[in-house]
């Protein structure tokens, strides 16, 4: 169980479509070990969509990790002060939350999560899931890259023909991504073809 022990914030904001696919990676974190703590944005916390409804998803996060959801600012802020995370890692990091934290934005529970980590010179994780990742978003990842303690889980556009500026991680990579980084290293490579 390489992750026994390490606590985990782990943060799903609001790419609504990938929610799915990312709590198995969630699942698996716990079965190697990991205390998982999940944070939601306020776009999971009270939204509904045609992929599921905002209780149904905080309640497969909390039989996931027998943890009461984080959802506001007022929840994580103590993360910060009590190093409560070893790594805090955000799946999917939708453009919105790539673009805040790129700029210094704190006016959500991830982003307060992330700025919280970051304070204490810890591992974060970001799983990009963005329409924009080869547009307007790319200049965000870009700057992020460059940041001490992020690292990316790999990426790759998702359908270049239709939509050829979107990119998405490759999920199942994600508990490798937080291995290295746990060890001050960024998973490679980074970019990965998405077939």
């Amino acid at each position: 169980m390489r992750f026994k022990g390490v606590k985990v914030g782990f943060a799903l904001t609001g790419s609504h479509c990938c929610l799915d696919p990312v709590l198995p990676q969630i699942a698996n974190l716990v079965k190697e070990g990991a205390k998982v703590y999940p944070i939601v944005s306020n776009t999971v916390d009270i939204t509904d969509t045609r992929y599921g409804t905002n209780e149904k998803w905080k309640g497969m996060l909390k039989e996931i990790t027998g943890r009461q959801v984080l959802a506001t600012i007022v929840d994580v802020e103590i993360a910060g002060p009590q190093k409560m995370f070893d790594v805090v890692v955000v799946a999917p990091c939708t453009g919105n939350t790539l673009a805040k934290l790129a700029n210094g934005i704190t006016d959500g529970s991830v982003l307060m999560a992330v700025k919280a980590q970051l304070r204490n010179q810890r591992p974060v994780v970001l799983a990009v899931s963005t329409n924009d990742g080869l547009g307007m978003n790319a200049k965000n990842i870009g700057l992020l890259l460059n940041v001490k303690n992020v690292y990316m889980t790999p990426f790759g556009q998702d359908n270049p023909v239709q939509k050829p500026n979107s990119l998405i991680s490759k999920w199942e990579l994600i508990p490798d991504t937080i291995h290295e980084a746990l060890k001050g290293k960024q998973y490679q490579p980074i970019l990965v073809f998405h077939q």
